[in-house]
């Protein structure tokens, strides 16, 4: 378990030795998947008073999904429209590394405090974004820092369009209780 936090840890921190790390360890995977599940708890009590007690179901499945579904995409975008001449990665690397740059969600928590709940959901939003960033740079081996930001702008973009499609044709996100 010590490992297992520091990882969380040293994710959060940035760490490329860690994005490198996970990446390797072909046993990471169970840990990447709970990072996600922690970070999208920590969301769901950070709004709870906004979402309901449902919200936090909801939060952890739309993450997995989400997870799954950036990390394939990265992966094709990453490896196959945008390659690097060193590029090498495959779906696993790219769902462990990821799944780590979830670490800084885990202060959503503090969401629950009145006032600043909309703050701190900003200032994790940016973190992971950074540390998603950093992920896809280490697991797809990129040089370039700027590479790695054009697949996760191109990576977020088809995502959101194919959430947008499924919440139009499941009727919307679900509504607190």
């Amino acid at each position: 378990m010590t490992n297992f936090k520091d990882r969380i840890i040293r994710a959060a921190k940035l760490d490329v030795h860690l994005y490198e790390e996970v990446e390797a360890d072909k046993g990471a995977m169970f840990q990447a998947m709970a990072v996600v599940v922690l970070s999208s708890i920590a969301a769901g009590v950070g709004s709870v008073g906004s979402l309901g007690f449902s919200g936090i179901l909801i939060g952890m499945i739309t993450a997995l999904i989400g997870w799954y579904i950036w990390a394939y995409l990265t992966y094709i975008i990453g490896t196959k429209l945008l390659p690097e001449p060193q590029t090498k990665a495959n779906h696993s690397e790219l769902l462990r590394t990821i799944g780590f740059s979830s670490s800084p969600g885990l202060i959503r928590v503090l969401g629950v405090i009145p006032g600043v709940g909309g703050v701190i959901f900003l200032a994790a939003s940016i973190w992971m974004l950074v540390a998603m960033v950093i992920a896809v740079r280490q697991a797809l081996d990129y040089k370039s820092t700027l590479r790695a930001v054009g697949v996760c702008l191109v990576g977020w973009i088809i995502q959101t369009l194919i959430f947008m499609l499924l919440f139009s044709v499941l009727g919307g996100p679900v509504k607190p209780v």
